[in-house]
């Protein structure tokens, strides 16, 4: 049954070269004129110089780490941590590479027509989405047939180990799954990256944003990517780094996180598969209740199989964008594309299921993720985009004054929270009615399993706004930048259904990551049951410390944001600053005679962005280990379901009330309320600088938080009293 793995292994193998391909489509395109094309090598060099610059940060940290697992654990949990952050480092790097080598084609295609346009933004997306779902999908295949000794039925145990000086300071040995602790490295290190690229890309894509709004256009009036603003370039720059680099990071972690919770949970059941707990759990969601060494790898690796149905059923989907020839509804093509990729996922599950020892009801799981992604996507754009009222509201209330045009953008994004809300909680009882906590970890799986297609239409955003940015830097006719621009409105609703559908993911994902830490400190076979975490309990060592660790994990997502803030505006003040220096110095670049000093500006936010990104880094690392020393395993449990609850809503309010308030801004642009120039414009671009750090920087961000405190919990869960060490 092994063998099952080559399908996940071939799967992966042709995402990757169909991302190959579609890379060599797009660069058949031309990039255009000289100034394109020089525009073009300031994107791209700016991109590489971050990138790597940041690169270096992380190889730093990675063999500390890396080092660190090696001691404690074995030296396969080590090489799966980097296996995982080489992985997700190099998706963000590939799909970097691919954006800037198509923007500028993307504005050249639109100088004939807005669907040739389209297809070579698509193809510099599917990069991206296809790289992603390839490289995690085959990152983790590779992990667990490297070490596939340690994954062996007959040798799977729940073991004991002494940690050298540890062990004596705690007064005893740590327990666990060798297979699980790997599985669950790999899914930390691509976790850790993901958080540094959103980080540090966030912080930088904002503060270049802010610095060219608040002085090129609200002060000195410019039109958008003009090129006598000294932050132009940069803040294409942080389009990529950010909006593409992170991005690919983000989802690559979200995706590995979804397929490892159900692992991990699947190997504790196999090995208290004679308790009489988890004998009812298999009744449930298997064919016959049997969970045996004939059926193991089925079970171990049928979330690898649906997956890669997921990862067919998006090249399927980009295939359809590309071939469809509608040139006037073009956002009805890129949706229909994301629809029958989700389709043909569940098609593609249920036939996967259906062969599988599992029974329906974790099909049943997988359909209600994938609904809940969809509707949670949806309710993103209604509250975003200017086609519907909330954004034209905002837009109203700009004319008014930007004070007035922030509040009513914040309520926006407040009430913005309450479908979700009732989605999420409805699908976590449905699914949870059906399979218990595996059924929430399959419904993560499904909403993350076509990937490919969801990053794809994502990452196409940043590209067709680099491509605008071009335009306009290359002095373009009219009707070329009207064409971007259009490209870019419908990148803009396209991102707000990501970034609600990867708000959504997140939360089942992390639900699915903590029931698998609940389980990850069993000392015995004996032990493992159902877990349950007493909130109110007559055991005063549980119940009280329990509720406190609640509090605290809502608290932390608060102090994270407020840094990333702090990080973005801290950052865009030196922007801000140095624009009107050189306004200041040489009245020639307002007249456009002479040339501004791009390099200062990229060079101002690259220092700022990688030092602000250390200290938040820093606290969703340590802050597991505070809780878990100080207060106990039971706790531990609390705080991440606190800070699970709490990153949610937060993160929704964020991604739509920055959504709406940039929409309105644009709803403004093209021509209501005074349009460009006016009073109403400027405080929409007031407005939409105090929505940037909310969309791109916090809302994207929240989503890794919960995730990789709840991966650095399941690796270290039996270093963990059980009780407060603050009692007797």
């Amino acid at each position: 049954m092994f063998e099952l793995i080559l399908i996940s292994a071939l799967v992966s193998g042709l995402a990757i070269l169909s991302a190959f391909m579609f890379h060599r489509f797009m660069l058949k395109h031309d990039a255009g004129t000289p100034k394109m094309k020089e525009l073009q090598a300031h994107i791209r060099e700016g991109a590489w110089t971050f990138m790597t610059e940041e690169a270096k940060v992380f190889a730093v940290v990675m063999l500390v780490i890396a080092a660190i697992l090696g001691l404690i654990f074995y030296w396969e949990v080590a090489a799966a941590f980097l296996i995982g952050a080489v992985l997700s480092m190099s998706a963000g790097f590939i799909g970097m590479n691919s954006a800037t080598l198509a923007n500028a084609r993307v504005t050249n295609a639109a100088r004939k027509d807005s669907k040739s346009a389209l297809n070579v933004a698509m193809s510099g997306g599917a990069v991206m989405g296809l790289t992603v779902a390839g490289l995690a999908l085959g990152g983790l295949t590779l992990v667990i047939f490297l070490f596939r000794g340690s994954f062996e039925p007959s040798v799977l145990h729940i073991e004991s180990k002494a940690v050298p000086f540890i062990s004596q300071i705690i007064g005893r040995n740590i327990n666990f799954i060798k297979a699980a602790l790997i599985v669950s490295a790999y899914s930390m290190g691509a976790s850790l990256v993901a958080l540094f690229d959103r980080v540090g890309g966030g912080i930088y894509t904002k503060a270049a944003d802010m610095g060219a709004d608040l002085v090129g256009k609200a002060e000195e009036h410019l039109p958008e990517d003009d090129p006598r603003n000294p932050a132009t370039i940069a803040d294409n720059v942080g389009d990529n780094v950010g909006d593409v680099g992170g991005l690919g990071a983000d989802l690559l972690e979200s995706f590995v996180g979804s397929i490892i919770s159900v692992i991990v949970i699947m190997l504790y059941v196999f090995v208290a598969r004679n308790n009489a707990d988890i004998q009812a759990l298999l009744g449930e969601i298997t064919n016959g209740g049997v969970f045996a060494a004939a059926n193991y790898w089925w079970l171990i690796i049928t979330p690898l199989i649906i997956i890669s149905g997921g990862i067919i059923s998006s090249l399927l989907g980009v295939m359809f964008v590309l071939m469809k020839k509608n040139k006037s509804k073009l956002q009805g093509t890129l949706m229909n594309g994301t629809r029958i990729s989700a389709i043909l996922t569940i098609i593609l599950s249920y036939i996967v299921i259906s062969l599988s020892p599992l029974n329906l009801s974790v099909f049943w799981a997988v359909v209600i993720g994938i609904a809940t992604g969809i509707i949670i996507g949806y309710i993103s754009e209604y509250y975003t985009s200017s086609q519907y009222k909330p954004v034209k509201r905002v837009a109203e209330a700009d004319d008014a004054g930007a004070a007035i045009g922030i509040t009513e953008g914040m309520a926006v994004g407040m009430i913005s929270t309450f479908v979700p809300g009732i989605v999420v909680a409805v699908a976590i009882t449905m699914t949870y009615w059906l399979a218990g906590l595996i059924g929430v970890a399959f419904g993560a799986l499904g909403m993350l399993s076509f990937v490919g297609m969801t990053v794809a239409v994502d990452t196409y955003g940043p590209i067709a706004d680099n491509a605008g940015g071009i335009a306009e830097g290359a002095k373009l006719p009219h009707e070329v930048r009207k064409r971007t621009d259009n490209l870019d409105s419908i990148g803009n609703t396209t991102a707000a259904i990501g970034k609600g559908f990867a708000i959504g993911s997140a939360a089942f994902s992390a639900l699915a990551l903590i029931a698998a830490y609940m389980w990850s400190a069993i000392g015995s076979v004996g032990e493992v049951k159902i877990p349950t975490i007493e909130i109110i309990s007559n055991n005063p060592l549980i119940g009280g410390s329990v509720i406190a660790a609640l509090f605290l994990g809502a608290m932390v997502p608060y102090v994270f944001s407020a840094l990333l803030i702090q990080g973005v505006s801290h950052t865009a003040n030196q922007m801000v600053r140095e624009i009107r220096r050189q306004f200041k110095a040489d009245p020639g670049i307002l007249k456009g005679k002479s040339k501004p000093d791009f390099n200062k500006c990229i060079s101002i936010t690259s220092k700022s962005s990688l030092r602000k990104m250390v200290l938040p880094a820093l606290l969703t690392i340590v802050m597991p280990f505070i809780i878990g020393f100080l207060l106990g395993r039971f706790a531990l449990a609390g705080f991440l379901i606190g800070a699970l609850l709490s990153c949610m809503q937060l993160a929704i309010y964020c991604a739509n009330t920055g959504g709406a308030l940039d929409n309105a801004k644009k709803f403004i642009e093209e021509g209501h309320y005074g349009g460009k120039g006016s009073e109403a414009h400027v405080s929409s671009i007031i407005g939409d600088t105090v929505g940037d750090p909310l969309k791109d920087t916090v809302g994207p961000s929240l989503d890794i938080l919960v995730k990789l405190m709840s991966v650095v919990s399941i690796l270290f869960a039996s270093l963990f009293p059980v009780y407060p060490v603050i009692f007797p």
